[in-house]
């Protein structure tokens, strides 16, 4: 079962379209017959919770794959987790840290195979940056700097308009409190408010932070502080930066992790550095030098450091695709790179960033991961959102 198949969830559609496509489901009527006429065999819904409530329609399913804005993901999920079927989510894997920790629970009682859809992930670039970075490219990492540039802001709510005639309305609200429609939010625009997204941050912060996570083996911090403008109640910010410390871990060295999105850019480090001319990306800054990368390529520097760089051979294994992943774990009953495990985490961790920004702006929070809590209230508020009725799981 395929949950929004339009704009990235047709990218979801399309990376599971040698499947068995029994429901296709989406809240707007004129994506999904568009989706319908390429799968005529599989049946078309709009309300997920038709197929998803009933025992015995999902007992005709292996997995379902989620792609609706951020705040219908948890519901989505939890609800297929509930029933036994693999889950393949979108990022961020939720809207609140709460629902991304009740989502892993439901995946390890239910024994789910689950991927979170960081599709960069997947790529070969990653693979040797993680590996340079393994083998000491940089030396010792205890800096890391993360900028993107993608903005998913708005300085106020869009005015209420006519719902269109191909929309359902109600549905695509969801678990989220009742409020008229405005042409600003489906079907993208969403992600500039903090009732159904979370930015720029939450748009584009699994993508970018996957990177250190997986090369420095990243879990949680144990205290952040994010700035930027004032913030506003329903809108989420035109920049935003947070600093995240990451405690000694074994053998790992404490590693302090800067985030900028949107209009925060770290100039000053990339001019140092004359990395001006890199759009976004990651630049990991160790005691022997330093490596920069974005999506595709990567760059170790300064000049002696990388003369005297020699990259090892290639030793994680080149990745069928991150759907296949997902697919062939599902078959094969094997968590894929990116399951709620490792996707929980990398999930807290920018959703973090948020929170510190709307509820302590400018103010360093410590962060209990074990017990899920900050030292502020006001934070701890934003750490779950109550659903309305109907759509509680």
């Amino acid at each position: 079962m395929v949950i929004g198949v339009a704009n990235r969830g047709a990218d979801n559609l399309a990376g599971v379209a040698s499947e068995d496509l029994r429901y296709l489901c989406d809240i707007d009527r004129q994506a999904l017959a568009a989706a319908g006429q390429k799968f005529p065999s599989a049946k078309l819904v709009e309300d997920f919770r038709s197929v998803l409530g009933d025992a015995a329609l999902c007992r005709e399913l292996d997995g379902v794959v989620v792609s609706t804005p951020d705040h219908t993901h948890y519901p989505a999920a939890m609800m297929a987790l509930q029933q036994g079927l693999d889950v393949y989510c979108e990022k961020p894997l939720t809207h609140t840290i709460a629902q991304a920790r009740r989502l892993r629970a439901a995946a390890r009682a239910n024994g789910c195979i689950t991927q979170m859809g960081i599709q960069i992930h997947a790529n070969e670039n990653y693979r040797r940056v993680v590996e340079a970075i393994g083998a000491g490219a940089v030396g010792t990492v205890r800096e890391v700097i993360v900028w993107c540039g993608t903005n998913w802001s708005a300085s106020e709510l869009p005015k209420p308009s006519e719902v269109p005639a191909h929309v359902a309305w109600d549905l695509w609200l969801g678990p989220a409190a009742e409020r008229p429609y405005a042409d600003g939010y489906h079907p993208m625009g969403w992600r500039r408010y903090w009732a159904f997204g979370g930015g720029s941050t939450a748009d584009m912060g699994c993508h970018f932070l996957d990177l250190a996570f997986w090369a420095l083996q990243l879990d949680a911090p144990t205290s952040l502080q994010a700035d930027g403008p004032e913030p506003h109640a329903e809108c989420g910010p035109a920049a935003l930066r947070c600093e995240y410390a990451f405690p000694q871990r074994g053998a790992r060295a404490p590693v302090t992790l800067r985030w900028h999105s949107a209009g925060d850019r770290p100039n000053e480090a990339l001019a140092q550095r004359g990395l001006e001319k890199w759009g976004n990306g990651v630049l990991f800054v160790g005691d022997d030098g330093w490596l920069v990368s974005d999506y595709s390529k990567h760059a170790v520097g300064p000049g002696a450091r990388k003369a005297a760089w020699k990259a090892p051979a290639p030793s994680i294994a080149k990745s069928p695709g991150h759907h296949r992943e997902w697919l062939d774990g599902s078959s094969k009953r094997v968590q894929p790179s990116c399951s709620f495990e490792y996707a929980v985490p990398l999930t807290e961790t920018v959703l973090l960033a948020n929170v510190a920004f709307r509820a302590a702006r400018g103010r360093k929070l410590a962060w209990d991961a074990a017990a899920m809590r900050t030292d502020d209230a006001g934070a701890n508020a934003l750490l779950d959102v109550a659903a309305r009725d109907g759509w509680r799981v």
